[in-house]
């Protein structure tokens, strides 16, 4: 401060005829002594001071300080209602920036509100999500720590412990706080602290030998190397990391720092202090000495050279809070400035008037700090916001070991609130030195929840403590710590570790499988075998056998059972529309057009035996005309009611997953149950009454009474179609189909063989049964 007063004081520029004076009390860093050194300095007195004395101009036009948040409030709160000009250095608390509770407050050091962030941002940065936190007990630490926990909160990262304290705690409050540190399951401490609070803290960490901890400071203490010896500064604090004030080269502060001397600044303790500590010597004479009691050590000189001093203070460079002073007296030289030069009429108050040294307001000084703007000698430009905050610019630093094994602290990025690019923070990872060494520590409660799994929270405790849960049957997660598994597409399924959903296996009877050539080849056997005994048919067609029974129906019939087999060929391939419907279309068709033809072979049976007797004349209204218009009349109905299934609700392909949720089944879909109904209980119904007539036609006295063989086959047909239905129902899938065909093959095959195989046995291997007269002879009938 008094290097910057000096340098004002001799510029011909800024305030020129004007000197500035100075007066330095200590606040001790208590806020009662810090209300009682401003009064002081306002009203001039330091011990008694009356109610008289609050009155009339104040003695100082402004003031620097306090040292500490606690201090600059209760200053504030004390000579605010003055609107006495309070420019702080070191006081950080956010709770400042409130103008209706301060309204003459400014500072040259950022608040806490962009540190906490800053130090939110770089728990963040290096992945740690559980932390504990230490603050000094006092307005810096505890709206501080307020602060920084709002922010982490927000980043999703949770509080091991927190525990707060103040230098003046009984011994067994830091103790209980190291006890507390030892027994956590994080090593990562962020501490917003004073230096004096850390520094009881810290010497008590190292008479315990607690090591292993990654400290991340505040700016009140992280650059403070005088908090441990060195041995244990290498020992507890390598590795710490936090923002630090910005520090500036300022021309001149070397060749005044090399100038101080007792002779020239006689009686400013000060000095004395420090010449004293600094060569250990003694500026007392031999009888102050004696009379002071005080302990024996060597005379100074007078001829001791700072040029020789390698110490803290032969760094020529401003530290942070050093630089902080320097803008403050700047501010306020530059504020008295504007005030100075104002010209009456183009002022900005009331008519244009201006603010005159001798008789001003202090509230008027305060509108011309409000329009500080100007550039320091190391080129930083200052000024204040709506709040009297400046822009917020930090250094990171780094605790490291230089080369010669004693601990430094290292500048390893900044901080700029202003940064344009709207990323503020620059940081250069791979200076950075841990506590562990060159690893980055972890700090986290539970390992990250893997892809395929979901974070599940454990009852009463932090969000960042949780289980990891894989996820369902057709959910995924590809992402580390997902708070909710995503349910997959209809089409797709999660692949086995439920971080990626792949298509479903389509599943359907097609040609290229086994089960699929199986049914298709039998498909075509059926109707080989079907044309070979129509050749046979044909070939011997003029012969007893075949011509006995209507030789048109057999051929129908064959016709129809042709179809019956190629039919079950729909069922097998990929569904489509027209697949759908053609199958369901031509089964029904073609089964009652089968159906019809042994109905009408059958009934044909009854009836030629019925006109074998006397004045019987049945034969008549059965001839070949009405078979035929028979079986065509069946059909038809058949047909019409097909043609109102399809024309109102037709079959359709259609993606079943009730069976398989990880398999879509292609399948057919009815599209209305009742017309599937009524086209199966058409069948039903002439396939029963077929067997019962064929059954009521079964002990007729022919040779070769077809009602037999016709019997056998009605009773195979039901025994299938009886058989299929529970395993229909109870088979998953493409085996539904596969049963279907089977079924449609298993009754075709039936009628096939019991109807014409014993006719073809006759024609091929028993000629001489293939006559009329052995045909028409009367035998008595076996029983089936």
């Amino acid at each position: 401060m008094i290097f910057a007063i000096e340098e004002i004081n001799r510029s011909l520029t800024l305030l020129p005829n004007i000197t500035m004076g100075y007066k330095i009390l200590d606040d001790c860093a208590s806020s009662t002594i810090a209300t009682k050194a401003a009064l002081a300095l306002v009203n001039g007195r330091e011990e008694i001071i009356s109610a008289n004395d609050c009155k009339g101009l104040p003695n100082v036009l402004a003031i620097v300080g306090g040292g500490g948040s606690s201090q600059s409030i209760a200053i504030s709160r004390t000579i605010g209602p003055f609107r006495i000009p309070l420019i702080s250095y070191f006081s950080t608390c956010a709770c400042l920036s409130n103008r209706q509770e301060y309204p003459a407050f400014y500072r040259t050091i950022p608040s806490d509100y962009h540190q906490s962030k800053l130090l939110a941002q770089l728990v963040k940065t290096f992945g740690w999500t559980w932390i504990g936190t230490i603050r000094s007990n006092n307005d810096y630490g505890n709206f501080g720590m307020q602060a920084f926990i709002e922010d982490i909160e927000k980043l999703g990262i949770c509080v091991a412990f927190s525990a707060s304290f103040s230098r003046t705690d009984p011994e067994e409050k830091v103790l209980e706080i190291v006890e507390v540190i030892k027994k956590s399951t994080t090593k990562v401490i962020v501490a917003f602290s004073a230096a004096g609070e850390m520094q009881v803290l810290l010497r008590e960490i190292a008479r315990q030998n607690v090591t292993g901890i990654q400290w991340i400071g505040s700016e009140a203490w992280v650059t403070r190397l005088g908090l441990l010896t060195p041995e244990q500064r290498t020992r507890f604090l390598i590795g710490t990391m936090g923002p630090a004030i910005h520090m500036a080269q300022v021309v001149g502060l070397r060749e005044f720092l090399l100038k101080v001397h007792p002779s020239t600044l006689p009686g400013n303790s000060f000095v004395t202090k420090f010449w004293e500590t600094t060569f250990k010597c003694t500026l007392l004479s031999e009888s102050e000495r004696k009379s002071d009691a005080a302990p024996e050590s060597q005379q100074c000189t007078g001829h001791e050279s700072l040029h020789d001093v390698n110490n803290a203070y032969s760094d020529f460079s401003m530290d942070g809070s050093s630089y902080n002073v320097y803008k403050a007296v700047y501010a306020f030289a530059h504020a008295m400035h504007g005030m100075l030069t104002c010209e009456d009429g183009e002022g900005p108050f009331t008519n244009g008037t201006c603010a005159h040294i001798s008789t001003y307001e202090p509230w008027q000084l305060l509108h011309y700090m409000q329009s500080v703007n100007f550039t320091t000698t190391s080129g930083e430009r200052i000024y204040f916001d709506s709040n009297g905050d400046p822009v917020a610019i930090y250094d990171l630093m780094n605790w490291q070991v230089n080369k010669d094994g004693f601990p430094e602290i290292v500048t390893v990025g900044y901080y700029d609130a202003s940064a344009s690019s709207g990323q503020p923070i620059v940081l250069n990872k791979e200076a950075i030195v841990w506590n562990s060494g060159n690893k980055v520590p972890r700090a986290i409660c539970t390992e990250s929840c893997l892809p395929g799994t979901r974070k599940v929270s454990r009852k009463g405790q932090p969000s960042c403590c949780f289980d990891c849960t894989q996820c369902a049957d057709g959910e995924i997660s590809n992402t580390t710590d997902a708070l909710e598994c995503t349910q997959c597409p209809f089409d797709y399924w999660s692949n086995p570790s439920k971080d990626k959903c792949a298509a479903k296996e389509i599943e359907f009877l097609s040609f290229g499988e086994t089960l699929g050539i199986i049914l298709a080849t039998l498909a075509l056997l059926g109707v080989c075998g079907t044309a070979a005994i129509a050749g046979v048919f044909l070939q011997y067609k003029d012969t007893p056998i075949v011509k006995a029974n209507n030789s048109e129906l057999s051929f129908l019939l064959l016709f129809a059972l042709t179809l019956c087999f190629l039919c079950s060929l729909t069922y097998i391939g990929e569904p489509s529309f027209w697949s759908c419907a053609l199958q369901r279309v031509s089964f029904g068709i073609t089964f009652v057009l089968c159906i019809s033809c042994v109905l009408a072979k059958t009934i044909l049976v009854l009836m030629a035996f019925k006109a074998t007797l006397p004045n019987n004349n049945l034969m008549k209204w059965f001839g070949p005309t009405h078979q035929r218009f028979g079986v065509f009349a069946l059909t038809f109905i058949q047909g019409l009611i097909c043609t109102i299934w399809l024309s109102t609700a037709p079959p359709f392909p259609m993606k079943n997953t009730n069976y398989y949720k990880e398999i879509i089944i292609l399948e057919c879909h009815m599209g209305s149950i009742t017309a599937f109904y009524c086209v199966s209980g058409y069948i039903a119904f002439l396939s029963c009454v077929c067997f019962i007539f064929a059954f009521l036609a079964r002990k007729l006295p022919d040779n070769f009474n077809e009602a037999q063989c016709i019997t056998f086959s009605m009773l195979i047909f039901c025994a299938v179609w009886i058989a299929f239905i529970p395993a229909y129902v109870s088979a998953p899938g493409k085996y539904t189909v596969a049963i279907e065909v089977f079924a449609i093959l298993s009754s075709s095959f039936g009628l096939l063989l019991c109807i014409f195989f014993p006719k073809c046995i006759i024609i091929l291997l028993k000629p001489e049964s293939n006559t009329r007269k052995h045909v028409m002879s009367k035998m008595p009938s076996k029983k089936l």
